[in-house]
């Protein structure tokens, strides 16, 4: 078993397995040959991520620490059919929907101005947009929208609407279908990213989207960057149509002297939905379980996907 995390700081494994620690470093701690479940070592890249899946030939399970599996995905025909690939569903869902609250929140009270009229030593008062009496809209619905929704509850929004891939029926109510996304843009106020990166979802807020939406709306990105069209996010920030708070983007890591850090309306925060506080005892806890599972024999949490 091959564990980011030293296996004496993760309570409830079981027992009678075999630990083994890599988080990503240039030697391995064993055969790859000899591994039978993998976890991918957290924020380090595609290319380590790969690194020792090929050599991999009795694995049987591969865990990323991630909700999103775009960075193994491009590795998994090197792997024998009948791996089953897991995400981290549960994870990330507190601290994402955190920071997409607090995106929220920053730019339409426009704390990033407050900040530089701090540092400037100068009196930045004025009428700012507040959250409440807003239309909220949530595309993409899975674990960490319905989380953002949650945090959303309190603060007094005229509406939340949902997208996911299918239509189906929620706790808190009806989750439209992408088909519906013409029709719900033009009356958002604030739109959520939060969908997974698909072959679906690359580019899906395109020039196209980015135009249904209304006049001053804030585009807030917490999925990943290439679910928006940056080029096109930029024609709206430049000129001043749209708002946009982004965790992620499209390139990533943003490099120096990138347009998206100086467009006007923007809030760029380096990817840190996920790696807070909250993510270790969350992903210790999730290790735990799916470990019992495996040496139960029991079916696994979280599966996304079965190689064949």
């Amino acid at each position: 078993m091959w564990l980011p995390i030293p296996a004496d700081e993760i309570e409830g494994l079981p027992e009678g397995l075999n630990y083994r620690l890599w988080d990503g470093g240039p030697d391995y701690p064993a055969d790859p040959a000899d591994c039978a479940f993998y976890v991918v070592p957290y924020m380090k890249g595609t290319e380590i991520a790969l690194r020792p899946l090929a050599a991999m030939t009795r694995v049987r399970v591969v865990q990323t620490l991630t909700a999103g599996i775009d960075h193994v995905e491009p590795g998994l025909g090197l792997l024998r059919p009948g791996v089953e690939l897991c995400n981290a569903r549960g994870v990330h869902e507190a601290s994402t929907a955190e920071l997409a609250l607090a995106l929220v929140l920053a730019s339409l009270r426009g704390i990033p101005d407050f900040v530089r009229g701090q540092d400037a030593g100068e009196w930045r008062a004025g009428f700012r947009p507040a959250l409440a009496d807003k239309s909220v809209l949530i595309v993409g619905y899975g674990s960490i929208g319905a989380a953002i929704e949650d945090r959303l509850a309190p603060f007094e929004c005229a509406r939340v609407a949902r997208v996911a891939r299918s239509a189906r029926t929620s706790e808190r109510g009806e989750v439209h279908a992408l088909a519906d996304l013409p029709a719900l843009l033009p009356e958002a106020d604030v739109v959520v990213i939060s969908t997974p990166l698909t072959p679906a979802t690359t580019g899906l807020v395109d020039a196209e989207f980015l135009a249904r939406m209304k006049d001053g709306a804030l585009l807030v990105n917490i999925a990943r960057g290439a679910v928006v069209d940056t080029k096109a996010l930029l024609a709206e920030l430049d000129g001043g149509r749209l708002t946009a708070a982004l965790d992620v983007t499209d390139p990533e890591p943003l490099p120096p002297g990138h347009p998206l850090w100086r467009a006007p309306g923007v809030l760029i925060t380096p990817h840190v939905g996920g790696p807070t506080s909250a993510f270790m005892p969350r992903a210790k806890r999730l290790l735990a379980g799916q470990l019992t599972r495996f040496a139960a024999g029991e079916p696994l949490g979280n599966v996304v996907l079965t190689t064949g």
